[in-house]
């Protein structure tokens, strides 16, 4: 039967805006900016790893309070979409920009001259909070100025510049290193921070006009946020695009123990597979974007990325349960993790914007909150069952790939779309 819902959630009924077309241009400054500020979550998480030992010893604490460091600042970034993205639908695009651009400058010379890591912990929360603007923001202009196809593309683009930071963050941050102490690594991202905020200041147009503005009230926030979340589509591509993330993040946190622990892969070879991994996670991004999204369906395009993360789930599963295989074929279904997981993405993420074209910043609050809060619970569910194997690692990833393709079947119900919604 037919799918007869509307193509917006009750809270944003009113025509998509006049700028979002398929032929909007814009500046090659425009889109580094706004891939920078996409990237500012792996840059300020991944750019500080490499210096965790040196904070335990120089602070004089202990190794699980300086990993706080690292789960208030993610807080701050799942928890500062849920403001920064309601505040734009009602402020306009560049007023809470600038403001948290500036506060992230703030706290983040802050962390550079905190004499103990409690103060630490306070100021990374405060860095998420802040540099969360940034990341919902961005989508949220994307929105305002693309549409359908154009927007999945444009899309893809930043997934491009903040995919690539978590391959050279730790890099650049083992050589910071090398000729300044940990409090350098901050030094360099405050003045990272502050290039973006005059880039910000003179190049990011404000791209959501007065007449499409909320009030901004609490009340009307949530029932624009209740309205999203009653729409079985918007709902439907934000638990496939989360739910895939969640096998990223468990990736994330159990292959350092299983590549170099259980397959006695040396640092350098991990190092090299998971820039390979990455890559090929970066890389599908931009195929489907470019080369695929407008040549085939879009729910088709999804459906093929999250049966290959299920896929590859399994046979992750099944290689450490039973058939006890080395290195090079778990690599080998990591990458095919990342490659399924860059085919499903960009079109989960513009089909997802594409439902709230009069609430772009709520929506892209919800699904940026949605894939952090999966950033949070994959790294703590594959501590539970230890580093001895790859298989919990491999069930976690199995988990969530599973889920993300559940949600895609029971709630987008591919089978009743008759319109391709990137084309329509």
């Amino acid at each position: 039967m037919p799918d007869t819902s509307p193509t917006a959630p009750a809270t944003a009924t009113s025509p998509s805006p006049p700028a979002a077309t398929g032929t909007a241009r814009v500046g090659l400054l425009l889109i580094l900016v706004l891939g920078s500020l996409s990237a500012m979550a792996p840059l300020s998480m991944d750019m500080y790893l490499p210096a965790l030992p040196r904070v335990t010893t120089a602070l004089h604490t202990q190794d699980g309070l300086v990993q706080l460091t690292l789960t208030s600042c993610m807080a701050g970034l799942a928890l500062g979409q849920l403001v920064a993205g309601p505040l734009s639908d009602s402020l306009g695009r560049r007023r809470p920009l600038l403001v948290g651009l500036v506060c992230y400058v703030l706290s983040t010379a802050a962390c550079a001259v905190v004499p103990d890591v409690r103060l630490l912990i306070a100021c990374r929360l405060v860095q998420g909070l802040s540099g969360a603007t940034g990341i919902v923001i961005a989508r949220a202009i994307v929105r305002d100025l693309f549409d359908g196809l154009a927007a999945a593309r444009f899309q893809t683009t930043l997934m491009m510049i903040s995919g690539s930071a978590p391959l050279i963050a730790p890099i650049i941050g083992g050589q910071l290193l090398r000729a300044t102490s940990w409090r350098g690594v901050f030094v360099v991202l405050t003045v990272l921070g502050l290039v973006q905020l005059a880039a910000v200041a003179l190049r990011v147009p404000e791209t959501l006009p007065r007449g499409r503005r909320h009030s901004g009230r609490l009340p009307d926030t949530l029932r624009t946020m209740r309205g999203l979340l009653a729409d079985r589509l918007f709902t439907g591509y934000l638990l496939t695009l989360a739910l895939g993330y969640g096998t990223l993040f468990a990736f994330l946190a159990g292959s350092p123990y299983v590549l170099q622990e259980v397959f006695k892969a040396s640092p350098q070879q991990y190092s090299l597979l998971f820039a390979l991994i990455e890559l090929g996670l970066v890389l599908m991004t931009q195929v489907t974007g470019r080369v695929l999204l407008g040549r085939f369906p879009s729910h088709g395009v999804q459906l093929v990325g999250v049966t290959g993360l299920t896929a590859a789930g399994t046979l992750l599963v099944l290689m450490s349960s039973l058939w006890h295989q080395g290195l090079w074929p778990v690599t080998g279904m990591l990458c095919l993790m990342a490659v399924s997981l860059g085919v499903s993405s960009p079109p989960s993420s513009a089909l997802a914007l594409q439902r709230a074209p009069q609430a772009a910043g709520t929506a892209s609050a919800l699904v940026g909150t949605a894939q952090f809060l999966t950033g949070a619970v994959a790294p703590a569910l594959v501590g539970l069952g230890g580093h001895g194997s790859a298989l919990p690692m491999g069930v976690v990833i199995l988990g969530f790939a599973a889920a993300s393709l559940l949600a895609f079947v029971a709630l987008v119900r591919p089978w009743q779309r008759t319109a391709d919604p990137l084309r329509s």
